[in-house]
């Protein structure tokens, strides 16, 4: 890469791994992507794995995902879709079809993964049941996982037991806002046991269920508190990690609470109830007061006498036990221990371990040690970036990364500091909503299929868009016109607006660059010096782009391009009018040597964010892959050229399009 970067802009470069894994969150294996997971994680680790690779070498990055197979939502699905289609399909086909749906809308989207996998077929799923029953044998035989006796909801009427998404009813957390709340977790990701869920309902028979009590393991989260704050002040001293991945987390870091309304205060006054090794928390003016405790066991006292007295109350965030196993029949078998038999892992669980599992599987596709994945994962030099939405903080920031703590040998009372410990970095958006409201495919609001965008945009529109949403500070809202009903024909589309720069003020850069040199130059590219304007703007856009890149702050990468496209545009309008005028072809060749030049930088830049359409412009401007690669990011564009001395650019027809609207959009102006 060149180095000498003008001085005038330069900031402190940033530093990127030596290797590094992507990954995205895994979809359940009962559905297709909706525009959510499209626009709201797949794009955005689909481009910052792309950019790595232009980065830092695309052999030196590794980007994984794939389908959720497990779990009671898709047995729940799949039972749902057999009573209303009376299709003859198993379990196993009915979840293999929406695997292989998924990796396909993933290609229509240029979203390309290393491997796009599966936790329960092919050899991914063999090799993810290898992990899973490795890792919890290391957890067990060191002491960081327990069983359990707990309540587990079972419906009477049915004569089984619920898992996951077969109960709902509300979230016991104070303030919680989720619009629902399952067996042990609600939509927002809060966690809590089963018989603290508010009002529960089976959703097999409408009944309230009964609680029965199973045995189950337990990996010990909440005696890692003491060592997630320490990882949290090690995130904050860093400086890289968003600012809600630490709020959320800290959310959960509390101790245990309860919180009880005023007047039901008075009742505990009234009967003297009193709760051991806790502080009472009274605000003025706050309608209810608060019971802090400095244990899980404290705080389980107190809500016996609470509901042994009928006193109502709420409890708040803090680390339960994270469950591990369950007893639905279609998941990852649980390692035989103990009088646990037959069970088999919760999904979150062995979701979070699952792109260990795929990295494996892709090592070994490439003929490598699958052993191989701890130089990937746990390096100093690597860095592992995971890309989630905001609800799965949670699961991702806390349960995993004290998993990987005790999997590296990191005892709860450990002393020692975590410098040794290369935590993952967690890329996580907030909310795509979807015409000002939060859609879910199992909600009220139906929310576009990402194939059916398809049939309005194309994949670099709605790649551009997404990533221009700022998702990363925000809840934004994606409005596509043809989805909307309140729209007329006179309504602007706003999902429009960032493609119409590669549509439009880019096309036609391109075009009249092309154009000219066809009728000027014989299709050569002038071999001038680049003039200092262009020069200075191009350096500036590239160093704001990296930065940006490598803090994850897609929306101001496309501000970035934003601005160098229209820069570059301007100076052509206004230097080749000058240069037509005069009828000076001196001038001309200049204009076009700096026009080329910053059309090369930005192609370079686009190459991440719509690398189907920046190639089709690498090859018409007859340049190696070397364009690609940041070494050669500010160098002279007869670098990229095979033979300079005989290089020409690829002929193009009238009204030729670098980069191509949707069909359905020809004729409208917005």
């Amino acid at each position: 890469m060149k180095e000498a970067f003008n001085n005038k802009y330069r900031k402190p470069r940033p530093q990127f791994p030596k290797r590094a894994v992507i990954t995205a969150g895994m979809p359940y294996g009962n559905k297709s992507l909706h525009f959510g997971h499209i626009g709201g994680v797949f794009i955005h680790a689909d481009t910052y794995a792309r950019f790595l690779k232009d980065r830092i070498g695309k052999d030196n990055v590794i980007f994984v995902s794939g389908t959720d197979c497990y779990g009671s939502p898709i047995i729940a699905s799949y039972k749902k879709h057999i009573d209303e289609t009376g299709e003859e399909i198993n379990l196993q086909d009915y979840v293999y079809r929406y695997h292989i749906l998924q990796k396909d809308i993933l290609n229509s989207y240029d979203v390309s993964p290393s491997l796009y996998g599966s936790s329960a077929f092919d050899e991914s799923g063999e090799i993810h049941k290898d992990v899973s029953e490795k890792l919890f044998n290391h957890l067990y035989e060191n002491g960081y996982i327990k069983k359990l006796s707990t309540l587990q909801f079972y419906d009477a009427v049915e004569n089984e037991f619920l898992n996951g998404r077969q109960v709902v009813g509300q979230c016991p957390y104070e303030g919680c806002k989720s619009d629902k709340a399952y067996a042990d977790e609600c939509a927002l990701g809060h966690q809590y046991m089963p018989n603290d869920l508010i009002d529960p309902l089976s959703t097999l028979s409408g009944e309230k269920p009964a609680l029965k009590e199973v045995s189950n393991w337990y990996f010990i989260l909440d005696e890692y508190k003491d060592q997630l704050l320490k990882m949290v002040n090690k995130l904050r001293e860093e400086r890289s990690a968003r600012p809600m991945v630490l709020t959320i987390t800290d959310e959960f870091l509390k101790d245990p609470a309860i919180y009880v309304t005023n007047k039901e205060q008075e009742k505990i006054v009234e009967k003297g109830i009193t709760f051991d090794n806790c502080i009472l928390i009274e605000e003025p003016k706050k309608p209810s007061v608060t019971y802090e405790f400095k244990t899980l066991t404290d705080r389980d006292a107190a809500r016996s006498k609470l509901d042994a007295e009928n006193i109502r109350y709420r409890t708040g965030k803090t680390l339960v036990p994270f469950r591990l196993s369950g007893n639905i029949e279609w998941g990852v078998p649980v390692p035989e221990k103990e009088d646990i038999i037959n069970s088999t892992f919760w999904v979150w669980p062995e979701s979070l371990w699952a792109p260990v599992s795929f990295t494996k599987t892709y090592l070994e596709s490439c003929g490598k040690n699958a052993d191989e994945w701890k130089d990937w994962w746990l390096s100093e030099d690597t860095k592992v970036y995971q890309f989630i939405g905001e609800d799965n903080i949670y699961f991702y920031g806390i349960a995993e990364m004290a998993m990987l703590m005790a999997y590296l040998g990191y005892k709860p009372d450990s002393d020692e500091n975590l410098n040794g410990i290369n935590f993952p970095k967690l890329v996580a958006n907030c909310h795509l909503l979807f015409l000002d409201s939060k859609a879910s495919s199992s909600g009220e609001l139906k929310p576009p299929m990402a194939d059916e965008l398809l049939n309005y945009y194309t994949k670099d529109q709605l790649r551009m868009h997404f990533l221009s949403l700022g998702l990363s500070k925000k809840s934004v809202s994606f409005n596509p016109k043809p989805f909307n009903p309140d729209n007329n024909d006179d309504s602007a589309d706003t999902v429009l607006k960032d493609g119409n720069l590669l549509t439009n003020v880019l096309n036609r850069l391109m075009r009249s660059c092309f154009y000219t040199a066809q009728k000027y130059t014989d299709s050569v590219i002038p071999k001038l010096e680049i003039s200092s304007e262009i020069l200075e703007f191009v350096e500036k856009s590239v160093l704001e782009y990296e930065s940006n890149m490598a803090m994850q702050e897609f929306h101001r990468v496309i501000y970035t391009l934003d601005s160098l496209i229209r820069m570059l545009s301007k100076y052509w309008t206004r230097e080749i009018s000058v240069a037509d005028n005069n009828d000076d072809n001196a001038h001309r060749e200049q204009i076009l040597a700096d026009s080329f030049y910053g059309i090369k930088a930005t192609l370079s830049l686009l190459h991440p964010i719509v690398p189907t359409s920046a190639e089709s412009a690498r090859i018409d401007m007859g340049l190696n892959d070397s364009l690609w690669s940041w070494k050669h990011i500010l160098e002279p564009i007869t670098v990229h050229m095979d033979n300079p001395e005989t290089h020409k650019l690829h002929f193009i027809e009238p009204r030729y399009d670098f980069f191509k609207k949707h069909d359905s959009q020809f004729g409208d102006i917005n």
